[in-house]
């Protein structure tokens, strides 16, 4: 491919830097700014809950291992590391069991990169105001979301895990503003950052590796701020040269008109949903069509024939792949497995990924019943039904039972409320935070905008917390 290529959007890496350096917190609607309180309460919970599992502790063990300059603090814990490797651990924690914020077209999950991200950078700084903290925080959101939707899908398709490439912009963009970079450094920042994404999407079949994607992205954003701060320069026109740019490189369909559309005027981190399964996202509706029909005909497993799934090309490629036990990733990421536990739980939260049951025979069995295809009216629908799915259950005595979902629950079509946010939060974080502590970080984020200091809600974060294995 020749060099001399026009670049695919003129000028985008520098209109994106611009617009981070300059943003500021009465720009923001306030109903972004409600939404970004609700992600701040939903990311700690993660990460909170997912420092204690085993795939975030190999990571902390190796940290702790480097001996770092003791700066930054690792969730839940006593722990002190630099602040890169805090953003690595704690990202790790925010991605370590399927339940991080989504934003459905970049498929992204920003709040676990951009929160690990500033408060390692709040603790390195000292006295950091709730408005500074969620400013940067929309700065991450906004820059990664977008450079993802101009990845478009086919990011995905082509193999890569957008968590671990598109998801450098968010920590980068997010530590840029917090260091109150001028659009110079922030663009060498974003420059920076471009050429430390990566992450494989054939991790979701088993390895733990996935996890890690995401604290790589938060490590890789604090990375291109400290190395933009010390004279290092970045691609000036990483996301859009024609050659070797983020776009023309990870995506062979991108959409590089997403990158700027409705800049300031559309906010596209109003645009995050929230998950009630601690499972990928793209099922979510499938497994509520399911329950739904089971609750209203008063079905049991054994009273279910056969299972047939309509989805959207995406979530068939993504999720409809032959279940093997090869670990807690594989099942939370595969529709099969997420279908026959949640018809004989009802839920899916921790318990339903203990070793037992991701090898348990009547699980297997009912797996055998469920059938999925790519339906072809979701799939006219585009990638803004990705989400959606259409299950229609056979019973043993013929009967047969359709349910349609369009808009997955926890999505900004069919939201889930702050008390459903903070309902998941305490029990996310149950046996972590004691009762007092949980209703302490509840009230100090709902009031966030208004804190001149974080401090009181650092000092819930450095805690002991007992090891959970699965």
């Amino acid at each position: 491919m020749s060099t001399e290529n026009s670049p695919l959007v003129p000028n985008a890496s520098k209109i994106l830097a611009d617009f981070a350096s300059h943003l500021q917190f009465d720009d923001i609607p306030q109903a972004v700014v409600e939404r970004m309180k609700m992600c701040v309460l939903d990311s700690i919970g993660c990460c909170l809950h997912g420092v204690t599992l085993p795939w975030t502790k190999s990571v902390e063990n190796m940290v702790m291992d480097e001996g770092a300059t003791p700066v930054a603090s690792i969730f839940g814990t006593s722990q002190k590391t630099s602040v890169g490797n805090a953003a690595l651990v704690n990202g790790t924690a925010g991605h370590a069991f399927e339940f991080d914020d989504m934003h459905k077209e970049s498929i992204l999950h920003p709040g676990s990169i951009a929160i690990p991200v500033l408060f390692a950078l709040v603790e390195k700084l000292g006295q950091v105001s709730g408005k500074e903290f969620l400013t940067a925080m929309v700065c991450g959101y906004e820059v990664g979301t977008r450079v993802g939707n101009a990845a478009s899908i086919q990011l995905f398709f082509d193999g890569f895990h957008p968590q671990g490439t598109s998801g450098v912009f968010v920590g980068a963009a997010a530590a840029g503003r917090m260091l109150n970079f001028n659009p110079t450094l922030m663009l060498d920042c974003l420059g920076i950052a471009g050429s430390q994404a990566g992450g494989l999407m054939a991790a979701q079949e088993g390895a733990m590796v996935k996890r890690f994607h995401s604290g790589r992205a938060a490590q890789s954003g604090i990375y291109s701020a400290l190395l933009a701060q010390k004279g290092l320069t970045g691609i000036s026109n990483v996301l859009e040269a024609a050659y070797g740019g983020y776009l023309s490189t990870y995506s062979t369909s991108p959409k590089p008109e997403r990158l700027l559309a409705g800049l300031g005027e559309v906010w596209e981190a109003g645009q995050v949903g929230y998950k009630p399964y601690a499972c990928v996202t793209s099922i979510h509706s499938s497994l509520d069509a399911l329950l739904l029909i089971m609750k209203n005909h008063q079905l049991r497993p054994e009273d279910i024939a056969r299972i047939d799934v309509g989805l959207s090309p995406m979530t068939f490629t993504h999720c409809a792949w032959e279940y093997k036990a090869q670990g807690v990733t594989a099942a939370q990421m595969n529709l099969y497995f997420n279908m026959a536990s949640v018809a004989f739980d009802g839920v899916l939260f921790t318990e339903q990924y203990s070793a037992s049951k991701l090898t348990d025979p009547s699980l297997q069995a009912f797996m055998q019943k469920v059938h999925a295809y790519i339906d072809p009216d979701i799939e006219k629908m585009g990638v803004a039904y990705r989400h959606a799915s259409r299950v229609k259950v056979t019973t043993t005595t013929g009967e047969v039972l359709l349910q349609e979902i369009l808009d997955r629950r926890g999505s900004p079509e069919n939201p889930l409320s702050k008390s459903d946010i903070q309902f998941k939060f305490k029990n996310v974080v149950s046996g972590i935070l004691s009762e007092s502590q949980i209703d302490d970080m509840i009230q100090l984020v709902d009031q966030l905008e208004m804190l001149s200091d974080l401090k009181p809600i650092m000092a819930l974060f450095t805690i002991e917390s007992p090891d959970k294995v699965l």
